[in-house]
């Protein structure tokens, strides 16, 4: 068992070991202790900390990093990440891998310093203008925190693509045992820029719109095929199905246990890749499981986001008109007993399916 460390600061501690080169941000709750943390330990393995003047610097900055091949990661929160959308937008269309991670606050503007999953949508989507979307990674614990920032990087350099990591203030907060992993040895991206002019895939300079684009859809799909992570839980003679990511998900783990004590017969696919969606998981469970009555997803934002995306992979999976449902809470931790009597109102039929 590893030592007991804060979420942020674990996080932190695992980018440097996955080999960031280069941070820079800009301050905001509750992903300020990353930077803080950061601007210590980056001079101690001789590494660059950047403290921007904007978060719009920030972007720009991480873009240069990445344009040179070298490991860039930036981290905010909430309203600091839609700053950086055009920054991001511009790095997918030159195809500048970077991490982001995203501590996710509650609200829109400003919002509040509540944990919510409120950014479900603006992630999964792109965010900026255009076409593309980044990869987004949602861990449940720490530990796995930890494990998905290690990886983050080498995905991000394999597809030359963004990888998001997107917590909450809860996991961020929290303190949990967890094992760090090794350092990992730094090297240049053959494609980076190196002061001379030589053609390479993806150059900006001397591109091929229709090529391009062909490219970049071939790219998408296979970061579909090969990338969908998931875990499922109970779910091959379960009833109801739920579907909760982070913080929730982590509340519907134990929660599964609890009520299949009491005799209820349900199950949990906990998407650990937000996008690519885990469809997959739901392609498996149309084979193993004729009992289905619903889908229920747990959600800490307004009316449910993540909702949308279990409507579409079911019915794209097989499951047709199966009534799918919504348990959303705002912001914060979802409470046991709360979701228990919420589902009770779902068997009852007096909580309505979303779709």
């Amino acid at each position: 068992m590893g030592d007991m460390t804060k979420g942020n600061i674990a996080i932190a501690e695992a980018a440097v070991r996955a080999g960031v080169e280069v941070f820079a941000g800009y301050p905001i709750t509750p992903s300020t202790e990353v930077m803080e943390y950061l601007s210590t330990r980056m001079d101690d393995v001789g590494r660059t900390f950047i403290q921007a003047e904007s978060e719009l610097a920030a972007i720009n900055m991480i873009m240069g990093v990445s344009a040179c091949g070298r490991r860039a990661l930036t981290v905010s929160s909430g309203p600091g990440i839609s700053l950086k959308q055009e920054g991001i937008s511009y790095m997918n269309q030159w195809e500048f891998p970077a991490v982001i991670l995203n501590v996710v606050r509650w609200g829109n503007g400003l919002g509040s310093l509540h944990g919510s999953q409120t950014d479900y949508l603006r992630e999964t989507r792109g965010g900026g203008n255009g076409d593309y979307r980044n990869i987004v990674l949602c861990p449940s614990t720490i530990q796995e925190s930890v494990d998905l920032m290690y990886q983050a990087f080498d995905l991000a350099e394999e597809y030359r693509n963004i990888v998001v990591v997107m917590t909450d203030s809860g996991i961020g907060q929290m303190m949990e045992p967890c094992e760090m992993p090794e350092f990992k040895e730094i090297k240049k991206c053959d494609w980076g820029l190196d002061g001379t002019y030589k053609k390479k895939r993806g150059d900006f300079l001397d591109r091929n719109i229709i090529q391009e684009s062909n490219d970049y859809v071939a790219k998408l799909q296979k970061m579909r095929e090969n990338e969908q992570r998931w875990e499922e839980i109970e779910t091959k003679d379960a009833e109801y199905v739920f579907v909760a990511f982070g913080t929730c998900g982590r509340v519907m783990s134990g929660l599964v246990q609890e009520l299949r004590k009491k005799g209820e017969k349900i199950g949990l696919i906990r998407p650990i890749t937000a996008w690519p969606f885990p469809e997959k998981a739901f392609t498996q469970l149309k084979k193993e499981n004729k009992n289905i009555k619903g889908f229920i997803t747990v959600e800490t934002n307004g009316e449910g986001q993540m909702v949308e995306d279990v409507a579409i992979y079911a019915k794209k999976c097989g499951f047709g008109n199966l009534p799918i449902y919504c348990l959303p809470y705002v912001c914060g931790v979802p409470k046991d007993k709360q979701i228990m009597n919420d589902f009770n109102e779902i068997k009852l039929g007096n909580k309505k399916e979303v779709f």
